[in-house]
């Protein structure tokens, strides 16, 4: 059950961020600023690519590296495919993962590594077969890890982790925690920037700095409920099943990384699909139980013992201006014609960087409350 009254208590939601995620969301833009600080004092902004890599792998453990990849390859287009390296494994421990370049890897292909930990022997393992390949090898990583080493020792490029100095002492964050987003995906923006694969200049980089900073001030903590979008997004998905609909080609990433948010920081379910496919792949879902009108609230059930029935609640995330060719207005009525309540964010006007920003920033301190009003 999640308890509503805790999101209007700024006292009461510091006392429950036990993990500093709040802290971590309220900083996203500090946390830019940092990594292209970082990513500057490294030398990304001299190197001279010679033309583009023929594709660009990106390797590294749990969602942060999972989203890294889903948004560079949305922001790179088709110039040169962005492939994620899956990890294998028996557990998804540091020691336990393995990861293995595609059979064609070679010279004229790019690795990425981005991880928050650093010390897993499976990515210093990758980065030695990439350096034998002829792989140009990048990785984003906590410095003085043993993965740094590893790359120095593949003639590779190695860009410092930006963390905060209250992390030091603490345990890691978990993955789709917003400040390790942001610190692992700041650099590899400015470094694709560089070969041309995608449009991230410092300047770029400010702004979305500036956006997210902006996100912050509507949806911190001290911002009640009925003027503060995150808030406002957590209340509604309190009992409800998120079926999440994107519309806009950065729409996409920013729904899959909402419900991976949800998933790792508040343990709820999300069902994700791109519009106008969506429309099709959960009509049967919104006509069967999970619909509000499929099973209503019984009057006899115990309000103290047991929790309300699950019903799904659409989530709309859009990166494009209301008019137009779109397949909202057919997902407003799918929805309601079956009873289902929906939840609609488009971001202000700006660049494809700016917006697609804006949606993961104001979803994730959305997952943040969920988890910490739940006591997650």
């Amino acid at each position: 059950m999640l308890d509503e009254s805790l999101l209007d208590t700024p006292d009461a939601l510091a006392e429950a961020d036990r993990r500093g995620l709040l802290r971590g969301a309220a900083e996203a833009g500090a946390r830019v600023r940092t990594a292209a600080r970082h990513a500057a004092e490294a030398g990304v902004h001299d190197l001279k690519p010679d033309g583009r890599p023929r594709a660009v792998l990106i390797a590294g453990p749990g969602a942060a590296a999972t989203c890294a990849a889903d948004l560079l390859g949305t922001l790179a287009g088709p110039g040169s495919p962005v492939i994620r390296l899956a990890p294998t494994g028996v557990a998804p421990a540091a020691g336990a993962l393995r990861w293995e370049l595609p059979g064609w890897a070679g010279s004229v292909d790019l690795l990425l590594i981005a991880t928050p930990d650093g010390t897993e022997p499976g990515l210093s393992l990758l980065a030695d077969a990439a350096y034998r390949r002829g792989c140009t090898v990048v990785a984003v990583a906590p410095a003085g890890t043993p993965l740094s080493d590893a790359v120095d020792g593949a003639h590779g490029f190695f860009v410092p982790m930006a963390t905060a100095p209250y992390e030091q002492d603490e345990p890691p964050l978990a993955a789709s925690a917003p400040g390790v987003l942001w610190a692992l995906l700041t650099p590899l923006l400015a470094l694709l920037d560089r070969t041309g694969l995608l449009a991230a200049s410092p300047d770029a980089l400010e702004k979305v700095a500036d956006r997210l900073d902006h996100v912050a001030e509507r949806c911190g903590p001290a911002i009640a409920t009925y003027s503060n979008p995150a808030k406002t997004l957590a209340a509604e998905l309190a009992d409800a099943l998120p079926v999440v609909w994107t519309e806009g080609t950065s729409a996409g990433p920013a729904g899959r990384r909402f419900a991976a948010a949800l998933a790792e920081l508040s343990g709820r379910p999300a069902l994700v699909a791109e519009l106008p496919e969506a429309l099709a792949a959960h009509s049967a879902l919104l006509a069967g139980p999970l619909a509000a009108s499929a099973d209503p609230d019984d009057f006899f059930r115990d309000r103290v013992e047991e929790p309300p029935a699950l019903h799904a609640r659409v989530v709309l995330l859009r990166d494009r201006p209301i008019g137009g060719l779109s397949a909202a207005p057919a997902a407003r009525d799918l929805a309601l014609g079956h009873d289902t309540p929906i939840s609609e964010l488009e971001p202000e006007e700006g660049d494809e960087l700016e917006t697609l920003a804006e949606l993961i920033a104001i979803t994730d301190f959305a997952a943040v409350y969920l988890a910490l009003a739940a006591g997650a």
